[in-house]
């Protein structure tokens, strides 16, 4: 009794048609393994390739399986085991909501290639035989699969909570690997499985988030910020894209090209050295405009991220002295100088907003 050729192919697993019982005779080649089973769990496997008789005769080599045959159910059945590696694709059936705190709630989706073996033939027929009741190859598969995304999903959850955000998981697909394989040698032990190889690991966003994603990816690259990027988008179209025909066309393309170069250059301009001045005056940020709680560089105002370097921006708060805008935290303000938050007026002494003067009492404060 062997495992014919014509049902290796592709298949890890394949049993025996009949059951088998004393003076029979098991064929065993040095890609297989053969596993004998009965009441719902594996008796014993051989593992070294060759033709075992099931005689008492032999008892020395399958004592153990001879006693088993010899007693009341004198029969077992067999199940072959290939010890070659598989390889197997697995994907995400259902997208798996990561909360970045740019973007929000991002659906993800992953796809990959893994490889796998055999590594303990009992384990492996009592977890999917004796437990899962399963019988084919493909079921066998569709669980390493699903067990391989949950892995995934389960180290996506502790980068997450280090502070990882979308934009950063494309550059840590080679860390997002091992950390599988690693957490993948105890998960799998009771399946009697071996993960050996993950690769080829892709992580899928939306598209609006992905658009993003390569934007600011783009900006980084440049060096540039928003405002000089959209710039250079648009004189990029304006080029490719010049309206009219002829050299009126070409007249008309080529003015607006130079004119949004000119723009370009003075807000990279106006970014470097922020707005000028007034004569006579403190100076200040432009109308419209408040410099970024992280870089300083002054951007519009209302912005939740800087175009410039990326950093989230907190609501600002006016000044109690000049009213210029002033970062949450700030303690005195950048622009003149004045205490900011709650201080005790000494006439009164009552808790009241940092300023000049006591709004209880009218007393002067500091």
């Amino acid at each position: 009794m062997d495992w014919p050729d014509q049902y290796k192919r592709g298949v890890i697993m394949w049993k025996v048609p009949r059951n088998i019982k004393m003076n029979d005779n098991i064929v065993v080649r040095e890609d297989e393994f053969a596993v004998f089973y009965r009441d719902g769990k594996a008796l014993m496997y051989i593992d070294k390739p060759d033709r075992y008789a099931l005689t008492s005769q032999n008892a020395p080599i399958i004592g153990k399986l001879i006693q088993y045959l010899s007693g009341v159910k004198q029969w077992a059945e067999v199940y072959y085991l290939q010890r070659k590696p598989f390889d197997v694709k697995f994907g995400s059936k259902q997208p798996y909501q990561f909360r970045d705190k740019d973007f929000g709630i991002v659906n993800l989706r992953l796809f990959g290639e893994a490889r796998y073996r055999v590594s303990v033939p009992e384990n492996f027929i009592n977890e999917f035989v004796g437990t899962l009741n399963y019988s084919t190859a493909d079921e066998i598969s569709g669980r390493i699969q699903e067990q391989i995304v949950l892995l995934t999903y389960d180290v996506l959850g502790d980068l997450k909570n280090k502070g990882t955000g979308v934009t950063d998981l494309a550059s840590q697909l080679t860390t997002i690997e091992q950390f599988v394989l690693e957490r993948a040698k105890e998960h799998f032990e009771l399946y009697g499985i071996e993960l050996q190889k993950l690769s080829g690991l892709y992580i899928s966003m939306p598209e609006e988030v992905q658009k993003a994603v390569d934007q600011r990816s783009s900006m980084q690259v440049l060096g540039a910020d928003y405002m000089t990027y959209q710039t250079g988008q648009a004189m990029r179209e304006a080029a490719s894209n010049p309206s009219g025909g002829g050299a009126a066309g070409t007249g008309v393309g080529l003015g607006a090209g130079m004119g949004m170069g000119y723009m370009m250059m003075d807000t990279m301009n106006r970014q470097r050295a922020g707005p000028p001045a007034a004569p006579g005056a403190a100076p200040g940020p432009a109308a419209g405009q408040t410099p970024c709680t992280a870089c300083g560089v002054m951007i519009a105002a209302g912005s939740k991220f800087c175009p410039h370097c990326g950093a989230t921006q907190a609501t600002a708060k006016p000044c109690v002295s000049c009213g210029q805008p002033v970062a949450p935290g700030t303690q005195f303000c950048p622009n003149c100088g004045a205490k900011q938050g709650t201080v005790k007026c000494p006439s009164c002494g009552k808790d009241v907003q940092a300023g000049k003067f006591c709004p209880q009492c009218g007393g002067k404060l500091g």
